[in-house]
């Protein structure tokens, strides 16, 4: 799966709020707790640097650079934005830098919890100081900026420099809620409770939380895939990956300060209601219709998690910031009903599309595919119709046979991975027998996994991909690329070409009582059938689509210590047929299309809007100014979606609030692929495809 989905689901992070409070002063509270080390915390590191030596496929050296590493995203997990520790807090820990790797491997961990204890009282006294000034009256009329992104400058040498950051801090929030119409008590009592409510949550911190913070500071050293779950974590698991979960079926992070949308489960809730994207940001939860929206900025993770879950057929409210929003911009509310996330609802889904284009009629089979599932257990009970990706693929190519299709197209856009023997078995369906991957484990030692004999369709054939197209999904449009199986249509796929394993460390120490959490780690390297890594590069496609998101923004080449890509030998396999001039008359009918497209003009306008939004770094603290820039935002919004819906013959709509809520998604990239099926077919059917 894509990288520590369900790590980063409850990982500390370093700003955390939940609780009551009421009033404009905060009242007495105890201070910020000091933290120490459990006593198994010292077996459990000498565990785990002994398990990342030896057992991970990265041969590591434990040395100074390593060190280093561990030290700056020790830091960076507590405050990457820069807004709390003070340069000076950086220079008294400095003489550990490049000791950390031998005191890991005594087993001592002092000083993660000397940092945190530090980062503790940095905390309570911004908390403290934006208590002491949300009450205070603010000139909104002044040219001032806010640069709310500090992750690459330098720490504050200052208590002035900090206080003077967390004034126009403070001074933003509050411009915010009264931008989104919040009288001036409301303001500061929303402001005073959020960090009254950040004060409450940051005394409920525990050691195994500052340790697991720690242990993936160094893992992350090593490799990004690799991971520590504390034991409250490993539990909270194996609850996120139950099928009987009540909620709204969503992933979820913290980023700073905020709760991010990973990704909407197939099915689920939030994905039936396509008022929720990857990235969008969660700012405040109320239940039911009438239930106070709760301010959850700075949350932790597991308690905004526990707000938003809830049993079947009851309403959440979520106020929304949207993913190519500022932070702080205009947010919108979304009303969801829980309900079960189950198996079945994460199944590959299917339909017949029947177009017309120059008087000719097809009919397209469709294949929604979310992940590469199996039900292992059954399976090995030997159940004969146990839940499996190929055995619901089957059918539903049995049926689009039944039914006369022309081609096919299987859409992995999103399908993060899954089971490497349904990657495998899948591909089988396509091809007739030979191998579709090859494994390598740390000792050097390759396994080629092959298919069995036999074809369940021979038809045209498209693979549909885009950045988060990852693992699994890898392994099988590579396969279908490299046998010319048929075309690879969207964007280059994440890049993810290695095998985790999960190691119980209770199985390490086993006399030791207490539970000592689960290490996910990396143990060996997908290849394709020629040679070439998945890692790194990912899957190429055969026709590209403009990219939203880019590799050195998302994906395995986005993470510093990911392993890099290489090539091993090619295995022997016969090409089922040579697709390169046709992939070349393909492409030149698309881009023929496209140079004409509207769709193709909105399509690229996003990119560029995209690129512009994450560039900015800084607001304007100028009500007057800020107010025009949102008010443009919102008028050029609506503009580019009333174009889009006339070119559909739709009418236009007088704000973006009216649009309905059952109106799907336009989804270019999926139409263009049609056209370009619908190509491929008549190529097929002309006899110009190259057969081996």
């Amino acid at each position: 799966m894509i990288k520590n989905a369900f790590v980063a689901l409850y990982v500390v992070c370093a700003v955390a709020a939940a609780g009551i409070f009421s009033g404009n002063k905060p009242p007495e509270t105890d201070p910020l707790p000091k933290l120490e080390p459990m006593a198994e915390h010292g077996k459990v590191s000498k565990e785990i640097v002994n398990a990342m030596r030896f057992y991970h496929y990265k041969e590591q050296v434990f040395d100074d650079s390593l060190s280093a590493l561990i030290f700056d995203n020790f830091f960076k997990s507590l405050d990457g934005n820069r807004v709390y520790f003070l340069q000076e807090d950086l220079d008294k820990f400095m003489p550990h830098r490049l000791q950390l790797d031998d005191e890991l491997k005594n087993g001592d961990v002092l000083f993660a919890f000397d940092v945190y204890n530090v980062y503790n009282q940095r905390v309570d006294e911004r908390i403290s100081y934006a208590l002491s000034i949300a009450d205070k009256p603010n000139d909104y009329t002044s040219d001032e900026t806010f640069s709310f992104d500090r992750q690459k400058a330098p720490w504050f040498s200052s208590r002035t420099d900090l206080d003077g950051y967390w004034t126009k801090k403070i001074k933003y929030e509050t411009l915010n809620l009264k931008l989104a119409g919040k009288e001036e008590k409301q303001t500061e009592e929303t402001i005073s409770k959020r960090y009254t409510n950040f004060r409450t949550q940051m005394q409920k911190q525990r050691s195994e939380d500052v340790f697991q913070l720690y242990m993936n500071a160094l893992t992350e050293a090593v490799e990004p895939h690799t991971s520590y779950f504390s034991p409250r974590t490993a539990e909270s698991f194996k609850i996120t990956m139950s099928n009987s979960l009540e909620g709204i079926g969503a992933t979820l992070r913290t980023e700073g300060e905020y709760t991010k949308i990973v990704e909407t489960v197939k099915g689920g809730p939030a994905d039936k209601s396509k008022q929720l994207h990857k990235d969008d940001r969660i700012v405040a939860v109320g239940q039911d219709e009438k239930g106070e929206m709760e301010d959850i900025i700075g949350w932790r993770i597991d308690d905004v998690v526990a707000k938003i879950r809830g049993a079947k057929g009851s309403l959440v409210r979520l106020e929304v910031l949207p993913a190519d929003a500022s932070p702080g911009g205009p947010t919108k509310i979304v009303r969801i009903i829980r309900d079960k996330v189950k198996l079945e609802e994460q199944s590959a889904k299917s339909e017949i599309i029947n177009l017309k284009e120059n008087g000719k009629a097809y009919k397209i089979g469709i294949i929604d595919l979310p992940s590469f599932y199996l039900d292992y257990e059954a399976m090995q009970r030997g159940e004969k119709d146990y839940k499996s990706t190929t055995g619901d693929v089957t059918k539903i190519l049995k049926n689009f046979q039944k039914e006369g299709v022309d081609g096919v197209i299987m859409d992995l856009r999103s399908n993060g991975g899954g089971s490497l023997y349904e990657a495998v078995e899948l591909t089988g369906l396509f091809i007739d027998n030979g191998p579709v991957v090859q494994v390598r484990d740390a000792q050097g030692t390759v396994e080629v996994k092959k298919d069995e004999p036999g074809v369940t369709y021979g038809g045209p054939f498209m693979v549909m991909t885009d950045r988060f197209s990852a693992s699994a999904s890898e392994i099988f449009a590579g396969a279908i690329q490299d046998y010319g199986r048929g075309l690879v249509v969207g964007n280059t796929t994440y890049g993810k070409g290695t095998v985790q394993n999960l190691l119980d460390i209770n199985r390490l120490i086993p006399r030791e009582t207490a539970k000592l959490g689960q290490i996910k780690m990396t143990i060996a390297k997908f290849y394709r059938i020629t040679g070439s890594s998945t890692q790194h590069k990912g899957v190429t496609p055969d026709i590209s689509f403009p990219e939203i998101y880019s590799a050195e923004d998302y994906g395995e080449s986005a993470e510093k210590t990911a392993l890099p890509w290489d090539k091993i030998g090619e295995t022997s396999y016969s090409k089922v047929q040579d697709l390169s001039s046709s992939i070349l008359i393909l492409k030149n009918l698309h881009d023929e299309r496209m140079n004409s497209s509207e769709d193709f003009k909105f399509m690229l306008q996003d990119i560029q809007d995209f690129n512009k939004r994450k560039e900015e770094k800084s607001v304007s603290l100028n009500e007057e100014k800020l107010k025009a820039e949102r008010d443009e935002d919102k008028k050029e919004e609506l503009d580019r979606y009333n174009k889009h819906r006339a070119l559909k013959g739709l009418p236009p709509l007088a704000k973006m609030s009216d649009k309905p809520a059952e109106e799907k998604a336009y989804d270019f990239v999926k139409e263009e692929s049609e056209k370009i099926m619908m190509d491929y077919i008549n190529l097929a059917k002309s006899g110009k495809l190259v057969k081996k």
